[in-house]
């Protein structure tokens, strides 16, 4: 998984943990490992849900300021309605790849 430039630092020091993407297929698996640039991750969950059902919580791990922030970051692919199916990327670092 790519993040962009202004997520990296929070990525890798934790503090953001799920991304929402809009893919048209799953491009990771539930306990694969990336590493992309000078991070690596585990993701521990992928499910496809509505955009709409995005909660607060999710909303803060995504280190986005607001809904419309992370609509408009995720809509690179295609424009994204509340109806939008999106797939929801858990995700934690890990030291080195096992």
């Amino acid at each position: 998984m790519q993040f962009s430039a202004d997520l990296r630092d929070r990525v890798t020091d934790g503090r953001i943990t799920v991304s929402y993407r809009l893919w048209s297929r799953p491009q990771v698996k539930v306990g694969g490992v990336y590493r992309r640039n000078a991070v690596t991750i585990r993701v521990d969950d992928i499910e496809l849900v509505p955009f709409s059902s995005i909660t607060d919580d999710d909303l803060a791990r995504t280190g986005e300021p607001d809904l419309e922030a992370l609509r408009h970051r995720a809509a690179h692919a295609g424009p994204i309605d509340d109806d939008t199916l999106v797939y929801r990327v858990e995700f934690h670092v890990v030291d080195s790849p096992e």
